[in-house]
């Protein structure tokens, strides 16, 4: 979902530490992949609220800037606008719309599992999943 590799690793690690710390409270009542991707994407969305907090900038985190890419600099701009773009109009969708479709495109998890993490119908799953997409074609377009 982070698309950067250490940052993944982190919150790997401290996903990991919080499900050791907390694996009492497991009932058994998912699977513990559905348990532990509950976990990550909790921490996940902590991060971000987190990050939102501060300012942006185009350093990477040891304070040097990126290396140049091949690609153009316009295609990279245009590719990181309309991600910003996708990003916000996600966050803008309602709570369970959301939660669907960041659990079904960015964990790639199967719909009995959005189901069963969310409390939710299988058929629930599919068609908040549909709504969100026709939400996010409309405020994209």
């Amino acid at each position: 979902m982070c698309k950067d590799p250490q940052l993944a690793e982190e919150l790997t690690q401290e996903c990991f530490y919080r499900a050791f710390c907390s694996f009492h409270r497991y009932d058994g009542s998912c699977q513990i992949f559905t348990w532990l991707a509950a976990i990550a994407k909790n921490l996940y969305f902590k991060y971000l609220r987190r990050r939102r907090a501060l300012p942006e900038t185009d350093q990477e985190p040891d304070g040097q800037f990126p290396a140049p890419d091949a690609v153009l600099p316009e295609e990279t701009v245009l590719r990181k606008e309309e991600t910003l773009a996708v990003r916000r109009a996600i966050e803008h969708l309602p709570g369970k719309y959301r939660d669907v479709v960041i659990l079904r495109t960015y964990a790639e998890l199967p719909f009995e599992q959005i189901a069963a993490l969310l409390s939710i119908s299988y058929d629930s799953a599919r068609v908040l999943y549909c709504r969100a997409k026709v939400k996010l074609k409309e405020e994209l377009s």
